[in-house]
């Protein structure tokens, strides 16, 4: 068996089958689960002669490990190759639109950014930046709850997050960090919805809890806060994604109307 890594999850592999197909070593199965959507999946792999092998559970269990949720499906699958590997890549390529990057500013829930990862996708951004330390990184868990956006969507791991967003303003795109309070000596956050977010841009959103940090909110261009309507104080940094890149993608919208 070649240096493969695991994919869980019905989402992750039916994405890499779409994909990638050539790239599954085998997939696994659990021998007990018959249903329309295994029959489906079985289809797919046998028109596209993957290979497949039906297991007991506890075996899916152990590979997947102890929080995985492979739902009786996991797949083998060898890395392809990453089409870009910095924001130069990206920067320097034919895009049919400004660049439109989402920042992450030391999200360590795997849960959380899967699920920005598979917000951005939906959204239309050319990648995700986050720092290599104190932050999750593209693990099993990630690819399962991003649904294949992890396929789809570039993830940039950078060793210096304060540097990369001083070469993405240096390269004209405007920084737009997310903050309930700014620090000292910078000015108040504006709301989101009055924030002018058309153009070549990079919004940054920080860890559950803690927020952006302070020297992050200081390499920003402008702050933003999402107004809120209810009675909660703060929302999921997945949930906060969401709602940035949809203003940000309307707002494009409409400018090419």
């Amino acid at each position: 068996m070649s240096d493969a890594r695991i994919l869980f999850g019905f989402h992750a592999v039916l994405s890499r089958m779409r994909q990638h197909v050539t790239s599954i070593e085998e997939i696994l199965i659990d021998r007990d689960r018959i249903d329309a959507r295994m029959k489906d999946l079985l289809n797919l792999a046998e028109n596209a002669n993957v290979r497949v092998m039906q297991v007991d559970k506890s075996r899916l269990d152990g590979l997947a490990g102890m929080n995985g949720r492979h739902q009786g499906v996991l797949a083998r699958v060898i890395d392809t190759p990453i089409p870009y590997k910095d924001i130069h890549d990206i920067l320097e390529s034919e895009l049919t639109e400004p660049p439109f990057f989402l920042v992450l500013d030391g999200v360590e829930d795997p849960h959380n950014l899967g699920a920005c990862l598979r917000v951005a996708d939906a959204m239309g951004v050319h990648a995700v930046i986050a720092p290599k330390d104190r932050a999750v990184g593209l693990n099993a868990t990630v690819r399962k709850v991003a649904s294949g956006a992890a396929e789809t969507v570039p993830f940039i791991a950078v060793t210096n997050l304060a540097r990369t967003l001083r070469e993405l303003k240096d390269a004209g795109v405007f920084v737009v960090g997310t903050a309930l309070d700014a620090p000292n000596g910078m000015d108040a956050p504006a709301s989101l919805l009055n924030t002018k977010l058309d153009g070549p841009i990079a919004i940054v959103l920080g860890a559950e809890g803690d927020g952006i940090r302070r020297l992050t909110a200081e390499t920003c261009d402008a702050l933003v806060t999402i107004p809120m309507f209810g009675s909660v104080e703060s929302l999921n940094v997945s949930v906060a994604s969401g709602i940035c890149l949809y203003e940000a993608r309307r707002q494009r919208s409409l400018k090419t109307v």
